[in-house]
């Protein structure tokens, strides 16, 4: 699947749909949480750029006002002149402190805007259904917190203030040089134009190439992680040269777009340089015959000064041809933040809550402690009055269909009855659908047609958290997570104490194993506790679910990583766990179902048996195909 995830990111759109609207919202992002830091800092490049326009400007008055007199003078007084150079040093300095000043700002607002945004996304993401990360590599989810936020890096931090700071350069030497020559302005202006051009066609090509190297940089980071994942699978099977081929082939791709972008981005700058210095040439020869004719009253010191000009007037244009490879990065980036931002959350329209109970007068009463007792809390909107309905684990489907796609339904017409207590057991052959309705328990999906009722209560009408609460999981992919073996365990009641966290362990027969390990409930997992083997890792599973002590339990090939002796002692415990609750178990070993009150085997989407195991090997049917010949698939 992930393969074909990738296949299909390597094949979307490779430009940026509206670079525009993108580029506002992610400043209206900006701006909503740094207003004042980016006035501030639009204030102090406004200053730093006026304190640099004063200075050139003064180049005019030091050649025409007092270095020429003091050529004709035998005893020149420079006591004015370095007055004069103290008021400019003020000037520069006001500059320089300006500079550093917003320098030091945008740092701060970067890095809170690149914090920011990791957190909204990773909220935003907890909300984000099932279907979203099962359609999606994840790999390329992985590219977005990575390569994409850091495209905004240098856009943030450099590109937006240097842009900035190229406007009001351009406004403020653009004024300065009417004031000084107009014929050489217009002579600027034409070059500028020019630079223009250029940058709007290098800025064009280059444009599309860096959408598509984010996103075929997501496609490789998407096929790293599928392999990764998957090490074991390749080795078993040798599969290691088609493997290096295939990344080959995707690393070449993302070679191919990197190289063509920055090849068009880096054209740009040496480009406009040479632009610059034509300009430059241009102006100084037109300049010098005016100067030297005194035409119009253009003097040298005039002259001086407007060739500075002219090399800040084109510097500008320059810097921001350079700054356009990281802005069309980010836009790049940028588009596909928002687009995972944008993804729809997990709809939940349920009002009917969880609350812990105790009986008081021979009523429930809700309870802030944990009572060991849950009911379903459902408010009245009409009078504001309270129903409290015991959770005994009666879970029935009536008349269910449904399908991962509207056109393709996996199953037709299931209708079961899980009485409180009952222990219901699925088989079938892979593909039939076992997983999929434990996954319509837990709304993981949404039905297309059909009820599921939990305790008479339509689950839609259940918050999706709280009908989570009240299902506890164990399935046959265990995760750990990185953290002791103790905080793992309590990751099914996060409140629990150590007594507890040792009570579920003991249940799930895991305490044994893991006293032996170096820092016993202190040692550290990492990897998804690839220190522990299989069957360890499962236990731990078992024990987490034990200690979150949930009305019903959903059962996924929980003992298909544990050995036939270990599965003996654990069955012992997940015994005493099922006592008194509602159980769905999903079998690998049909000899672990032989207890249940209820079998159901599925076939293509459809129950087609039904019984105990006494009956169901009487009716020799599909299942006693099964048991006798210990074909189940998982």
């Amino acid at each position: 699947m992930a393969g074909l995830m990738n296949r299909g990111s390597r094949g979307a759109k490779q430009q940026v749909e509206n670079p525009g609207k993108i580029f506002i919202r992610l400043m209206r992002y900006i701006l909503h949480q740094y207003k004042f830091h980016c006035i501030a800092v639009l204030l102090l490049i406004f200053l730093g750029v006026i304190a640099n326009v004063q200075g050139t400007m003064f180049m005019k008055n030091l050649i025409d006002d007092y270095i020429t007199p003091f050529l004709l003078t035998d005893q020149p007084d420079f006591s004015p002149l370095a007055r004069a150079i103290a008021r400019v040093a003020c000037f520069y300095a006001v500059g320089i402190c300006a500079t550093y000043a917003y320098n030091r700002i945008m740092v701060n607002v970067t890095q809170g805007v690149l914090r920011n945004l990791r957190d909204d996304l990773f909220s935003h993401m907890q909300k984000l259904p099932i279907k979203y990360f099962d359609t999606h590599a994840h790999g390329d989810i992985m590219s977005v917190y990575t390569n994409d936020i850091d495209t905004l890096r240098q856009m943030v931090s450099q590109s937006i203030p240097q842009v900035a700071n190229s406007a009001f350069t351009i406004v403020s030497v653009f004024v300065s040089m009417l004031i000084l020559n107009v014929p050489l302005t217009v002579v600027t202006l034409l070059m500028v134009s020019v630079m223009v051009l250029a940058s709007r066609a290098s800025a064009g090509r280059s444009g599309r190439y860096f959408v598509e190297q984010q996103k075929n940089l997501g496609a490789v980071n998407g096929y790293i992680e599928e392999m990764m994942a998957g090490q074991k699978v390749v080795k078993v099977f040798c599969h290691e040269e088609e493997n290096k081929e295939a990344f080959r082939k995707l690393n070449d791709t993302l070679y191919i777009s990197a190289d063509r972008a920055n090849t068009f981005a880096n054209f740009l700058g040496p480009i406009n340089a040479q632009l610059g210095n034509v300009s430059y040439v241009i102006c100084a020869i037109t300049g010098g015959i005016l100067a030297l004719n005194h035409v119009g009253g253009f003097t040298l010191g005039g002259l001086a000064s407007f060739l500075t000009f002219n090399k800040s007037f084109s510097m500008p244009i320059n810097q921001v041809s350079q700054q356009v490879n990281a802005i069309v990065m980010a836009m790049a980036g940028a588009e596909r933040i928002f687009q995972l931002l944008d993804e729809e959350e997990e709809a939940d329209e349920g009002y009917v809550t969880l609350v812990n109970v105790r009986e008081q007068d021979g009523k429930l009463v809700e309870s802030r402690e944990r009572t060991g007792r849950w009911a379903w809390k459902h408010v009245h909107q009409a009078d504001g009055s309270v129903d409290y309905v015991e959770v005994r684990g009666d879970v029935v489907f009536n008349g269910v269909d449904f399908g991962y796609t509207d056109d393709k339904i996996v199953l037709h017409d299931v209708k079961l009855y899980a009485e409180p207590g009952q222990k219901i057991a699925f088989v079938g052959s892979t593909g039939a659908g076992k997983t999929t309705i434990t996954n319509l328990i837990n709304r993981f999906y949404d039905i297309q047609d059909g009820k599921i009722r939990y305790d008479g209560i339509n689950i839609n009408k259940i918050k999706k958290a709280d009908l989570r609460r009240s299902l506890g999981i164990v399935l046959q992919d265990t995760h750990l997570f990185t953290g002791t073996v103790k905080e793992n365990i309590r990751f099914g009641k996060l409140n629990a104490s150590d007594d507890e966290v040792f009570a579920a362990a003991r249940l799930a027969n895991a305490d044994g194993f893991i006293r032996r390990l170096p820092e016993g409930y202190d040692t550290m997992l990492t990897g998804d506790g690839a220190n522990l083997s299989q069957g360890q890792r499962q236990l731990l599973a078992i024990a987490r679910v034990a200690i979150a002590d949930p009305p019903v339990l959903i059962l996924d090939e929980a003992t298909s990583s544990i050995d036939t002796r270990t599965e003996r002692i654990v069955q012992e415990g997940m015994d005493k766990l099922m006592e008194g609750r509602t159980t769905f178990v999903i079998a690998h070993r049909l000899s672990t179902v032989r207890n249940s009150d209820c079998i159901m085997v599925l076939e293509q989407g459809r129950i087609i048996e039904r019984g105990t195991h006494e009956q169901l090997i009487g009716e020799q049917g599909r299942y006693y195909q099964l048991y006798t010949g210990n074909s189940i698939s998982a």
